[in-house]
């Protein structure tokens, strides 16, 4: 009896150990495999997300890029013709075409970097500081004058624009 006992408890222990062993190491499977599925899903959703997004951020660098090119000084005064011979009168009217395409633009925002936006708001102060610093000099006086001043700025130092489009070209060459 007890020698039958005995290898009843031969038997029984290692079964025991095998089958908690077992037990344990298929619960940490299933573990691990729910919690790979819901990566998966979780990775799936975003990669829709992106597809769907993706058009309308590359929309939103187009616009940007079009808005800088707009508001680029040699396009700027090329474009926006004074209506009197008054330098300040251009001036201001420089900065409000400015301003309302930039507002007109506002909503793009959104699907920009933090840093984007911020590279191109500065560009935009970059440019209405120079349409203002070059009608600050005492040799203008008028908007002609005022015209020739800021493309001769242009011609001494890069418009704040062309940082800001070369910032937009690395962003969007990120996406991909």
């Amino acid at each position: 009896m007890n020698s039958t006992l005995l290898n009843l408890l031969y038997f029984t222990v290692p079964a025991l150990i095998t089958g908690v062993l077992a037990y344990v190491l298929l619960q940490q499977f299933f573990k691990n495999e729910k919690s790979r599925r819901e990566h998966d899903n979780l990775s799936l959703k975003h990669l829709e997300t992106t597809k769907e997004s993706l058009p309308v951020r590359l929309q939103a660098y187009e616009r940007m890029s079009l808005y800088l090119e707009r508001i680029s000084p040699n396009n700027l005064l090329l474009r926006v013709s004074p209506i009197t011979e008054d330098s300040k009168g251009y001036e201001n009217l420089l900065i409000q075409n400015i301003e309302q395409e930039f507002e007109h633009n506002l909503a793009q925002q959104i699907y920009l970097t933090d840093d984007c936006w911020s590279v191109i708001n500065t560009s935009k102060n970059g440019v209405i500081k120079t349409i203002r610093k070059a009608n600050i000099s005492e040799k203008v006086t008028t908007a002609n004058q005022l015209r020739e001043a800021v493309l001769t700025e242009m011609v001494e130092k890069p418009s704040p624009t062309l940082v800001a489009l070369s910032y937009i070209r690395n962003e969007v060459s990120k996406l991909w």
